[in-house]
């Protein structure tokens, strides 16, 4: 056997002879799918009440984390804190309808578009401004985020559990599940339905899209608070954390721009599958696969479904 030959077929072996790394590989995906599902979820609202695309959700992120740990640092508790951290998310769901959405109603996609490209380099800036550019430690502690971790004896190994990564799986999917039943089944999310299909018709029936406008974004700037504890807790807060945020788009690749349910599928499968890919592949290909494969999925659906698992298929009439 030549070395390519080795260095190929190594991951396979180990994989077979160490079922137990499959399996802790498997729950790190999960784990890092479930967290991409939420910011892709930030996305799909806005993008199902107003269809923007809203670039601007990477950096919410990490604006209401550092609210929340620059208000704490400040001397607030930790808890009034957060509450305070949401009252802000609030206010700028107030500012950007009254500002940025309803100058702009009935403008072309590409301006509303770019509308939330300046939001991003308007919260940067007022970031910098008020907590400064350096990197800051998420209050965990004050939080009762819990530390340390569970090992098991599965399949013969020993497999690592972070007690953070669970505390981040479980919140996060209590947000995915509520939200989406939220958006289903109340007069709210009836509403939003109406105004994803059509403004003028949701104006007919007396729909306020001021209203939804501001709740839709204030439900993207709480699950954006909900990302940034979470990832802030298993590294830091800093302005590096919005490009996690980028991935978000392959997971709506595959999902649908449209579609609760597409956010939480295609977060699971860019997840696992670039652990999956990075376990198999990593030794052949070298490291960093995480970084690409999940734009190499996102580019094959783009191909074959571009519509997503659960986007609506466009038919157009020519």
């Amino acid at each position: 056997m030549d070395l390519h030959s080795k260095v190929f077929i190594d991951p396979y072996v180990q994989m077979g002879m160490a079922p137990d790394l499959l399996v802790q590989t498997l729950w790190e995906g999960l784990v890092g799918g479930v967290l991409y599902a939420l910011i892709a979820l930030g996305f799909v609202l806005i993008f199902k009440a107003s269809g923007v695309f809203n670039f601007a959700q990477g950096i919410m992120v990490v604006f209401a984390a550092l609210t929340l740990v620059g208000l704490h640092e400040l001397g607030v508790p930790a808890f009034l804190a957060l509450a305070l951290a949401v009252v802000v998310m609030l206010g700028l769901a107030f500012a950007v309808e009254r500002v940025m959405l309803r100058p702009l109603v009935n403008q072309p996609d590409i301006i509303l578009f770019m509308a939330t490209f300046g939001l991003t380099y308007i919260l940067i800036g007022l970031g910098e401004l008020v907590f400064g550019g350096n990197p800051k430690v998420m209050i965990a502690n004050e939080l009762y985020l819990p530390k340390g971790a569970i090992d098991l004896n599965i399949l013969g190994g020993l497999v690592s559990l972070q007690k953070i990564d669970i505390a981040a799986a479980v919140i996060a999917s209590i947000m995915v599940a509520t939200l989406a039943v939220f958006f289903q089944k109340t007069r709210i999310g009836r509403a939003l339905r109406a105004v994803a299909d059509s403004h003028k018709a949701a104006l007919s029936v007396g729909i306020s899209l001021e209203q939804i406008w501001v709740i839709v974004w204030f439900a993207a700037g709480v699950v954006a608070l909900a990302t940034g504890i979470m990832w802030g807790a298993r590294s830091e807060v800093s302005f590096a954390l919005q490009i996690i945020a980028l991935k978000a788009l392959p997971v709506l690749i595959l999902g649908g721009f449209t579609s609760v349910p597409g956010a939480i599928v295609g977060g699971l499968i860019i997840g696992i599958g670039e652990k999956i890919g990075e376990f198999y592949w990593g030794p052949l290909l070298g490291s960093g696969i995480e970084s690409w494969l999940a734009y190499m999925i996102a580019l094959a659906f783009l191909l074959f479904r571009p519509q997503g698992l659960f986007g609506e298929k466009i038919i157009e009439r020519i």
